[in-house]
């Protein structure tokens, strides 16, 4: 469904992305590994034409996106959450979702989504009418996945969704993202709490310094002495 071959990109002279190739298939979860500058948020920034590529291609469900803008990247169904949640802190959690069926085939579906939504996420179902700056950090990440959830996507792109979380609201958020796959949602997943990533993708591709340097089932990698050392702490 989403295929990435030989993909660069820059900000600016500094090269941030070097020929990575990467895909993923309809109702797949995959994840991007990597410590720290690695070029995993990059490449979902440049997935969603955020940044452009320098080189290489990008399609989605046969249509190229290198040259679209982000706007029309989104109506293909490609939700990106963020790193940091960025929710709209003096909205309501209703109104912060309402946002995310901005597209014309999202609005249509507005009420039957955000019904879904409210039942998959029961905490925004019972603060729908708090401003989303009051809440806390694990409720506000829910909320982030919700309002990219009522773009209804095919793909949803995760950045980092247990940045900052206590182990316990970790463990609730990767619960939800494990039923929204199960739902037939296709995940491309960024994170770096590497193993508890590799429980909930099918495959993954670890990056550095802009490069894709391995890939391969979730039980490979987690068997990967490389991975293992660097990233498991084994």
């Amino acid at each position: 469904m989403l295929e990435l071959s030989r993909v660069s990109a820059s900000y600016g002279s500094v090269p941030a992305l070097s020929e990575v190739s990467i895909s993923v298939g309809e109702r797949e979860a995959v994840g991007l590994l990597g410590a720290n500058g690695a070029g995993k948020s990059t490449t979902l920034r440049t997935i969603s034409g955020l940044l452009r590529a320098t080189s290489g291609a990008i399609t989605f469900a046969g249509r190229k996106l290198t040259l679209l803008p982000p706007y029309k990247i989104t109506e293909l169904g490609i939700a990106h959450v963020p790193e940091g949640r960025q929710v709209f802190p003096e909205l309501t959690v209703q109104e912060n979702l309402e946002i995310g069926a901005y597209v014309p085939a999202a609005k249509a579906e507005r009420k039957r989504s955000l019904e879904l939504v409210l039942e998959i996420f029961p905490v925004l179902a019972a603060r729908r009418k708090q401003l989303a700056g009051t809440m806390s950090g694990g409720e506000q990440q829910m909320l982030a996945v919700g309002r990219g959830l009522m773009l209804k996507p095919r793909l949803l792109m995760l950045d980092e969704p247990s940045l900052g979380l206590a182990p316990v609201v970790t463990d609730m958020t990767f619960q939800k993202i494990q039923e929204i796959h199960a739902m037939g949602t296709a995940i491309l997943l960024v994170e770096q709490n590497v193993s508890r990533a590799l429980q909930l993708v099918q495959r993954a591709y670890v990056l550095e310094s802009g490069r894709v340097i391995l890939h391969g089932s979730s039980a490979e990698l987690a068997n990967n002495k490389q991975v293992q050392a660097a990233y498991l702490g084994i």
